[in-house]
Formats: C-alpha cells, sequence, structure tokens
C-alpha cells in the first residue's frame, strides 16, 4: 500500500510513500487517500492532519505513463466525482479528483509538509491543504505546461484566492519553478523550515491546533471558505450563524476560564 497513516493523540499524519515515482499520483494512491482523509474527518478522536511525501518528495503530479494509457480510452476520467454530482448525493460516491482527495470538503483543518517537488497536480494537492509548510529546498511549479496536461484539480481556483489573479496567472501561464522562499514571500506558502523539518515542524503546528476547543476551531475554518465571494453583508451574516453554535458549545466556557484566572495577558500555555 502506498499510503499509511500515522497517529499521535489527535493528529494524524497521511503519508503517501511512492519515491521511485517522486510520490506522483496513480489511480491507487488517489483511492487510498481519499480513503485516509474521510476516515480522518469522521473520527471523532481526529483533530488535524498532516499530509507528507515520503522520500524527500511531496507529489511530482498526476502519473503521467498513468495519462498516456488514457489516450485510447479515457472512460476511467468519467468516474471523477464533485461534490453536487448525482451519484453523490444518490448512492454516498465520494467526491475525488485525479489527485485524490481534493474535491473532498473537510471539516477539520489539513497542514501540507513540503520537501522536494510538489509540482503540476502536486501543486494543486498542496493548494487544497488548508496551510503549507516548505522545505528550504521544496519547490512549486505548474511543470504540467510542458505537456499539454491542463490544471484540472483545483489549481486555477484555488492559487488566485491564495496568491492573487495578476500571479497566478504569470506562475500558471510560464510554468516556471516557485522555490520555497518566493512562494513564502507571495503567500503560497506559510512557513519555511530547513530541509528534512517539514514533518516535524507541521506536526508540532497540529499538535498546536489540536489542543484547542474544536468546534470553534472548525467554525472560523469554515466562515474562512464559506464567505469567499460574496458581499461583506452576507459573509458577516455568514460567519454569525456559523460562529453561534461553536459559541454555545464552547465559547462560553471558556469565558468562564478567562474570568476565574487562566490565559489572562496572551498566555497560552494553560487554558
Amino acid at each position: 500500500m502506498t499510503v499509511r497513516i500515522e497517529r499521535s493523540g489527535k493528529v494524524w499524519t497521511v503519508i503517501h510513500s511512492r519515491p521511485e515515482a517522486r510520490n506522483a499520483m496513480d489511480p491507487e494512491s488517489a483511492d487510498a487517500l481519499v480513503d485516509a482523509f474521510v476516515a480522518f474527518d469522521r473520527d471523532p478522536e481526529a483533530a488535524v492532519a498532516v499530509l507528507w511525501g515520503e522520500g524527500g518528495a511531496f507529489c511530482a503530479g498526476w502519473d503521467l505513463k498513468y495519462g498516456a494509457s488514457l489516450l485510447d480510452d479515457p472512460r476511467p476520467l468519467e468516474d471523477i466525482a464533485y461534490p453536487l454530482d448525482e451519484r453523490v448525493r444518490e448512492n454516498g460516491q465520494l467526491p475525488r479528483g485525479p489527485l485524490g482527495p481534493t474535491r473532498l470538503e473537510l471539516d477539520k483543518p489539513v497542514i501540507a509538509a513540503v520537501a522536494g517537488p510538489a509540482v503540476a497536480g502536486g501543486f494543486e494537492l498542496a493548494l487544497w491543504c488548508d496551510v503549507r509548510v516548505m522545505e528550504e529546498s521544496a519547490y512549486f511549479g505548474v511543470y504540467c505546461r510542458r505537456w499539454g496536461v491542463p490544471l484540472i484539480d483545483g489549481g486555477t481556483v484555488r492559487l488566485p484566492r491564495i496568491v492573487g489573479v495578476g500571479r497566478a496567472m504569470e506562475i500558471i501561464l510560464t510554468g516556471r519553478k516557485v522555490p520555497a522562499e518566493e512562494a513564502l514571500r507571495i503567500g503560497a506558502c506559510e512557513q519555511v523550515v530547513g530541509d528534512g523539518k517539514s514533518r516535524e515542524y507541521a506536526e508540532a503546528m497540529a499538535h498546536e491546533i489540536a489542543r484547542f476547543p474544536q468546534a470553534c476551531v472548525r467554525a472560523d475554518r469554515r466562515s474562512v471558505y464559506t464567505q469567499q465571494g460574496l458581499t461583506v453583508r452576507e459573509a458577516m451574516r455568514k460567519e454569525w450563524y456559523n460562529g453561534i453554535p461553536a459559541f454555545v458549545a464552547e465559547g462560553a466556557a471558556g469565558a468562564g476560564r478567562f474570568a476565574a484566572g487562566k490565559g489572562r495577558h496572551g498566555d497560552f500555555t494553560e487554558i
């Protein structure tokens, strides 16, 4: 199996291990990643996931050897499903992209730990995650530009929303390499760490997030995504009605702990 899960308390590390192909995504791996993240999202004890590619590469994209096999018979592409497709609604089929989980809409955060290449579809997979931690020698890039393979797994949707239309357009159209330092500067990643340290850093961040009251964490994460494309007034209305249940579930009790003396002056150590 090319995908395995390692658990540490409330944190799951989902590991894609196909190093002989620089973790390029084949159908077996894509299905296994979908299953792993669905299990993570449904597990009441799991809070945060880290996605890491074993062997020094995050993901070199969609397996083009498999893609070439579809030249005469592209029907497997018809199995790709969206969250609102009839087959998803009617028979419970999981939405699945060519890179696996890129069309899942999880209710919990995922952190990408990026070493080496995260290019073409691998770039799209990293963009699906909520936060990206890159090693100093890691890089992004729409390398599929060379072969006439379009971005069909969220790249043209998520990248402009993260870095802006102009920067996204230049990166997408040229297909050039985007080193970690530049990715941090333009907001395509949130942290750059030393080589070999991305998994360790991402897991430490995941544990920090996992110790907070989770209804609130998930409500705020949900509000960030659902406000996109809305007017300020409508977005704030959604934020309010999304956040109130979390306050009832956790916020009032948290306010009581503060009133009793916990967490004063920005102290996060005893909450």
